[in-house]
């Protein structure tokens, strides 16, 4: 079944595109390349015309890029603990050009938080390494969200995205699901470190599988991953605690936050905390996931 997108839908994508270029010092042509277009088709789009310019596909890829869905379903941001602990090491990172990881629990906001600084901060890059696992598909698709090239030899692509963090304006990026890096691409983010010393900020974010995965490859004195921690601080930045009683009023609080700032109703809030933090036999606790799924069957139920 094809696919049909609004000329409301296609004038979104452009509004997004013309607030994001404002965030990216590079030209015009790079930032047409991170989009997936020729600077041709950027310079008719930017100058108000967008029929007939992109087949669907095109658009779609933009719209991905950008953070636009179909669906219209919004979260208003919530400052919580997470997300002020994110911005704070991003910050960080960005201004001194220093490297820094992040591993906690699923569910606690960190994707959301680092898609939302890629969009508002200047010269900030997410890349979400679960859909660029391999080398290849992780420094081209770093590549085209820089604005670099993407397509061709893979050294000229990696030296050319060095080339081009070494000449953007305090840039930062952000890893994200970076435990899923296979280990080929894992040992690149030295020569990316090396390559951009002082230059730009790195910012890793993962679970728990991330932790171990380091931490295994550390004990096991497995090439590069001494190094690469070496060069992220040497140190984890969490925040969810440990202690069940701590844990469970640190998620009351997460969940209260964000359902409070999109305007719930007290009792719903009430609801669908006590219902995440309902531990199932494995001690789990329901996150900002859970409590999404919870509030659409609330109100669905309406």
């Amino acid at each position: 079944m094809a696919i049909t997108l609004t000329t409301e839908f296609k004038l979104k994508i452009v509004e997004e595109m013309h607030e994001r270029r404002k965030l990216y010092d590079g030209s015009n042509g790079a930032f047409a390349k991170s989009l997936g277009i020729s600077a041709a088709v950027f310079s008719r789009l930017n100058n108000g015309e967008h029929m007939g310019l992109l087949k669907t596909t095109q658009w779609i890829m933009m719209a991905q890029f950008l953070g636009i869905t179909i669906e219209d379903r919004k979260w208003n941001v919530a400052r919580t603990d997470v997300f002020v602990m994110i911005e704070t090491g991003v910050q960080f990172c960005k201004a001194h050009a220093k490297a820094m990881i992040c591993v906690d629990d699923c569910g606690i906001g960190k994707t959301f938080t680092a898609k939302y600084l890629s969009r508002t901060m200047k010269n900030t890059f997410y890349v979400d390494a679960s859909q660029a696992k391999t080398r290849q598909a992780f420094i081209r698709l770093l590549a085209k969200t820089v604005g670099g090239e993407s397509k061709g030899q893979y050294f000229a692509v990696k030296e050319t995205l060095k080339f081009y963090l070494k000449s953007i304006n305090q840039p930062v990026v952000i890893i994200d699901e970076a435990g899923d890096l296979e280990y080929e691409a894992f040992l690149e983010l030295k020569e990316l470190w090396n390559a951009t010393e002082n230059y730009c900020g790195w910012y890793m974010m993962g679970a728990d599988g991330l932790r171990a995965k380091i931490e295994r490859g550390i004990a096991n004195k497995k090439v590069g991953f001494a190094e690469i921690f070496s060069r992220y601080s040497e140190k984890f930045s969490t925040i969810v605690p440990r202690e069940r009683q701590d844990r469970n009023a640190f998620y009351k609080k997460l969940i209260t936050d964000v359902l409070s700032a999109n305007n719930c109703d007290p009792d719903q809030i009430n609801a669908i905390a006590k219902r995440c933090l309902a531990n199932d036999s494995g001690g789990h606790i329901g996150g900002l996931r859970r409590a999404e799924s919870l509030l659409i069957l609330i109100r669905e139920a309406e």
